[in-house]
């Protein structure tokens, strides 16, 4: 019998979105064909410690009628250095794997926001010599920093919302009078390195904008204000990157102000509309948008791109993201769902894509091992 493939299957996290990933890595656990995958679920802790989840690889291992809604972030801590395919699994004395339980072919990190998304993780994995599924680091950088992704979505020439980014020294009258005169009344306020709308508020007011600056800085030192746009929400998702697939169009209408953390993840509210009721002129012309945003931004494997589209200037640029949601009812596997790769099979391909280009990159001059 052929070895199944070992995925480490990475979730938690530091962020603020630790526990979408716990909902996101269940969903991928469910879906891996057992097999031809070894899921070896491991943990990081908000605090960020590693850690064998032990429940939940025996959830995983009893089948999937045994899956929690989230998986635990529990079990006996390992250091996240011994991470790396050449590591042997070995057992204690209780059966729990220790180091070896990093061992892996491929890592699997459904980890949203910092310290997972945003090229930390990958980092390591490099220098780890571990294949990895999603964006490498640049990519990775990139799309989690929207201040970084503006700045290359502006050099490609892409058609973005009108917005001002600053850093926490620069916080002032004067620049409360720049976003007035700039952007004007409402807009919105965002961290630069945060997603699942995270920190993101709408400000109608000066107090409102002070207020909402305030939070974006609690959780990072660089914050962008955008426009508000009247227009509808429009997603696109990219598979690979050589060249790179573009999956059907999809339309969140929230059920909130704006698309919110709640009206995402708790509230079930918002609809997410799949495929898009938009003509075949705008379902190409953002498809092509989509394909320079992710190739503007270096990222590789997937990414899911964001659109406004409004009635006078048509398709406005919003973000990207490397590691979108993998829930249930996220709209990244939703998409490619409707567009001929069921939820296993998308993970089938994101691995593939893993392992050819950990071992295209290992024939480079100074990447052998």
């Amino acid at each position: 019998m052929e070895r199944r493939i070992r995925v480490l299957l990475l979730f938690g996290g530091r962020s603020a979105e630790h526990d979408v990933s716990r909902v996101s890595a269940v969903a991928a656990a469910k879906a891996l064909d057992p097999t031809r995958y070894e899921v070896v679920p491991v943990a990081i802790t908000k605090d960020g410690r590693w850690l064998t989840a032990g429940r939940a690889r025996a959830a995983i291992e009893a089948g999937p009628d045994t899956l929690p809604v989230a998986f635990d972030v529990e079990g006996e801590e390992v250091p996240a250095t011994a991470v790396g395919s050449t590591v042997a699994p070995t057992s204690g004395a209780s059966g729990v794997e220790s180091h070896g339980a990093l061992s892996a072919d491929v890592v699997l990190p459904l980890i949203h926001g910092p310290y997972g998304e945003d090229g930390t993780v990958q980092g390591m994995l490099e220098l780890a010599g571990m294949p990895y599924v999603g964006a490498g680091v640049l990519g990775s950088a990139v799309g989690m920093d929207k201040v970084a992704m503006k700045q290359l979505f502006r050099a490609a020439g892409l058609p973005i919302v009108a917005s001002v980014e600053f850093r926490e020294s620069n916080v002032g009258a004067d620049l409360l009078d720049r976003i007035e005169a700039e952007l004007g009344y409402p807009c919105f306020v965002k961290p630069s390195n945060m997603g699942s709308s995270v920190g993101v508020s709408k400000a109608r007011d000066r107090d409102e904008l002070t207020r909402a600056i305030d939070l974006a800085l609690a959780y990072d030192e660089w914050v962008i204000a955008e426009e508000a746009i009247t227009g509808r929400e429009i997603e696109i998702g990219i598979l690979g990157d050589d060249p790179p697939e573009v999956s059907e169009a999809g339309e969140i209408v929230p059920g909130d102000d704006f698309y919110t953390y709640a009206d995402k993840y708790e509230d079930g509210t918002a609809q997410l509309l799949a495929p898009a009721p938009i003509t075949d002129e705008q379902r190409a012309t953002v498809r092509s948008l989509a394909v320079r945003a992710f190739e503007a931004c270096r990222c590789e494997a997937m990414a899911r791109v964001d659109f406004f589209l409004e009635e006078r200037r048509g398709f406005l640029l919003n973000e990207l993201n490397t590691i979108p949601g993998f829930t249930p009812i996220s709209m990244y596997p939703r998409l490619w769902d409707i567009s001929g790769v069921p939820y296993p099979k998308l993970l089938d391909r994101l691995i593939e894509l893993a392992l050819d280009r950990h071992a295209r990159r290992a024939r480079r001059a100074g990447r052998q091992r």
